[in-house]
């Protein structure tokens, strides 16, 4: 594969974290040629960079341009973004597959324990309707390791979807329901759940399908509808290999080995302190045959205990599946 030390999801403090990025930047500034020509265009020595605070980030725009790549190996799947027609989608290539089922299947582990302890219901339906979903690839692979006879998506079959979980609460049985945030705003407006125990997890938005909420109103709406404590999201692209949680209240937690950083509005190229609103970078180290370091379109703040929240998106940036509430 390459010559990165490859047990990623070991890590376990900040030291091994920052080891394992620099090993990895090092790497891909040397063999990712649109990352190694964007850093010879900031002149950067990247030599003299020795903490994770000065790696630079690539602009995530570069994967709708460029075929980011560290390696040479052949591309096993390329995952594409969604869009509106005519809009140019972002592709990144994947060399090695067993990486994101990894990573999907550690950071659930991590925040849910096991996954064959759940049903997965999945509400996806802007997802399945296309090609190339990185989402709808891990959802697929969660349904079958779950092994539940009632575990599987459902389209427009609402009536099907709330017996499903009236089942499920009946049998006590651990249940994730995973949705597009439109999908399942249509489903509470037709049924009224009361199933406690339900992990609801919403990702991405309305897919111009409804306005856009804050996340304060869609989640009380949502906890309301499914009579739920809480609601969950979780945090992830096109572009990454690795998904941040929440567990509720939109503040998003990262697994061991994915991080992120602020970025100043105004100045790319410098961080700034928790607790103040910025671009979202985030380094996601299961990306090592792509780029690994990527500046989103996303604004957001770190919080003063390193948790992150997701507060919006830049003026005039695509309106893509990455959970994104306007606020």
């Amino acid at each position: 594969m390459n010559s990165i030390p490859k047990d990623i999801f070991s890590i376990d403090d900040a030291a091994a974290f920052q080891t394992q990025a620099l090993a990895t930047f090092k790497f891909q500034a040397e063999n990712c040629q649109v990352y190694k020509e964007y850093i010879h265009h900031l002149r950067i020595n990247v030599d003299q960079v020795s903490t994770i605070e000065q790696i630079p980030f690539l602009p995530i725009g570069f994967f709708k341009t460029h075929s980011v790549l560290s390696d040479q190996q052949p591309i096993k799947i390329t995952f594409s973004s969604s869009g509106t027609t005519g809009m140019v989608q972002s592709s990144h290539h994947v060399t090695e597959v067993g990486l994101y089922e990894q990573s999907y299947l550690r950071a659930f582990e991590q925040f849910y324990g096991q996954v064959s302890d759940y049903c997965f219901l999945a509400l996806l339906p802007s997802y399945q309707q296309r090609a190339g979903s990185s989402l709808i690839y891990m959802v697929n692979d969660l349904i079958e390791k779950s092994g539940h006879v009632k575990s599987g998506y459902f389209l427009d079959n609402h009536s099907e979807l709330f017996q499903t979980l009236t089942d499920l609460k009946t049998q006590k049985q651990p249940t994730v329901l995973i949705g597009v945030t439109y999908a399942l705003l249509d489903f509470i407006e037709k049924f009224d759940v009361n199933f406690p125990e339900l992990i609801v997890m919403e990702t991405g938005g309305m897919k111009g399908k409804r306005k856009e909420m804050v996340r304060e109103e869609l989640h009380e709406q949502l906890t309301a509808g499914f009579s739920v404590p809480a609601i969950h999201s979780e945090y992830g692209m096109t572009e990454l290999l690795s998904q941040a949680y929440s567990l509720g209240e939109g503040v998003f937690q990262c697994p061991g080995w994915m991080k992120v950083l602020i970025r100043d509005t105004n100045d790319p190229l410098t961080l700034i302190p928790k607790g103040k609103t910025g671009g979202i970078n985030v380094i996601d180290l299961a990306n090592i045959n792509s780029c690994a370091f990527i500046a989103t379109q996303d604004l957001g703040k770190i919080n003063l205990d390193g948790n992150f929240e997701v507060l919006g998106r830049f003026d005039n940036a695509d309106i893509r599946g990455c959970n994104l509430l306007v606020q």
